[in-house]
């Protein structure tokens, strides 16, 4: 009897033991998106895209891909990441306070999103303060990369260097089709993001020689935005760039049809790719410009684009749109720096960051790599592609090396469409 209790005993310890030993064999990495509120949709598809890359660190896949032949982190045997989300509503201080609990309580070695840049701005504050690597995909102030943090590291390319590529596509365009489209109106959100943005816009204008007659700054989440519409048309503007989030950029193209404004380029940020817009304008969405990290009709030149997505569609049911591209590039590179440092010292995970060079051939948007600047932590190779909407659908009209469509120009009036 009593040599039955000890053995009983030993059993209990020893399973207690592999339960302590697998708890150890995760990693835990902090996510802040907006999952509620208005943005939740575009939570969403960036929460999936984050789940998606853990799914390929995690575990076998069959095809060509960093982590997809082994199952967790090699160097750290076999451990495993493990995410915990947080809402962020999308506003700063809950962004903030989020970040902050992730890392005292949830006790995370790191932290990616939170895609909104005033939230990202906040929150990254945070892991500046504490010591904590925070890797972003998916939030484009120029000023995130600027502030000379020492633990910030961004994947995605940054609204500088879309602005300077808008312009760039109106020379192209002038030239194509011998037209003048000098006279340029900016409307952007007021927040970090779409201020930031109008800035870079305004002093390109002036470098590229084009006039900006009219720059409109609103509050997103408008009701009626028929007096900026109004002023837009007043202002008689050849291009329209518009830095919006979702639900400003669908009332927007709701408000341009029922007066009837169509200028002739209408320039966006990313979106109108979000899934919520053409699902809530539909063919009137078609036509538009917009920034893209991704786009589908790229799978041709790179075909882990087709791997990716079909793994995606199978395990979220809905397409991988470019938000989720954006915010799964950010733990493929934080689990790779994790995997090199063999640690989970926050200090051994940055210096890996500082060391990263990941192949063009493990990145679905058309980049040469991740290699971050040691200076800003922004990643050197990212840049962007100019998509138009066609048929309800994303297709990359420039740079030419990109492109699989001409672009459809100018604009047409609503009632010759």
């Amino acid at each position: 009897m009593r040599k039955g209790i000890v053995l009983v005993g030993i059993l209990t310890l020893i399973l207690a033991l592999s339960g302590l030993a697998l708890a150890e064999n995760v990693i835990k990495i902090g996510a802040i998106y907006p999952l509620s509120g208005p943005m939740a949709g575009t939570g969403q598809m960036l929460r999936n895209g984050v789940l998606m890359a853990i799914d390929i660190i995690n575990n076998k896949h069959d095809f060509d891909f960093i982590f997809a032949d082994t199952e967790g982190l090699p160097n750290l045997g076999g451990a495993k990441i493990e995410v915990i989300f947080a809402d962020s509503a999308g506003d700063p201080k809950t962004g903030m306070s989020e970040a902050e609990r992730l890392i005292t309580s949830e006790g995370v070695v790191a932290l990616v999103g939170c895609y909104q840049s005033s939230v990202t701005k906040t929150a990254s504050q945070v892991a500046e303060r504490y010591g904590i690597p925070y890797v972003n995909g998916d939030s484009s102030s120029p000023e995130l990369t600027e502030r000379g943090f020492k633990w910030f590291f961004r994947t995605d390319p940054h609204d500088g260097l879309y602005a300077r590529q808008q312009f760039e596509h109106l020379v192209e365009l002038e030239k194509q089709y011998g037209v003048s489209l000098r006279r340029i109106a900016i409307v952007h959100e007021n927040t970090e993001f779409g201020t930031q943005l109008a800035r870079a816009q305004e002093n390109l204008a002036k470098e590229f020689g084009f006039e900006v007659v009219e720059r409109i700054a609103y509050t997103t989440g408008a009701t009626s935005l028929n007096s900026e519409v109004t002023r837009l048309m007043a202002a008689k503007p050849d291009v329209i760039m518009m830095n919006a989030y979702i639900s400003d950029q669908i009332l927007f193209t709701k408000t341009f049809k029922t007066m009837r404004f169509a200028p002739t380029v209408w320039h966006n940020s990313a979106a109108p790719g979000e899934p919520d817009y053409l699902a809530s304008v539909g063919a009137d969405g078609n036509f538009l410009f917009l920034r893209q990290g991704f786009c589908k009709d790229q799978a041709a030149k790179k075909p882990v684009i087709t791997e990716v997505m079909k793994r995606f569609k199978e395990k979220f049911g809905q397409e991988m749109l470019a938000d989720a591209v954006r915010s799964f590039h950010a733990p493929i590179a934080l689990a790779d720096a994790i995997n090199r440092a063999g640690s989970t010292d926050p200090e051994a995970i940055r210096q890996a960051l500082l060391e990263t060079d990941i192949p063009g051939k493990y990145c679905l948007s058309p980049w040469e790599g991740i290699k971050f600047n040691p200076e800003t932590g922004q990643n050197m190779y990212a840049q962007y592609i100019i998509c138009q909407i066609q048929e309800e659908d994303f297709w990359t009209v420039y740079p030419d090396e990109f492109a699989t469509r001409d672009a459809v120009f100018p604009f047409p009036k609503w009632d010759e469409r």
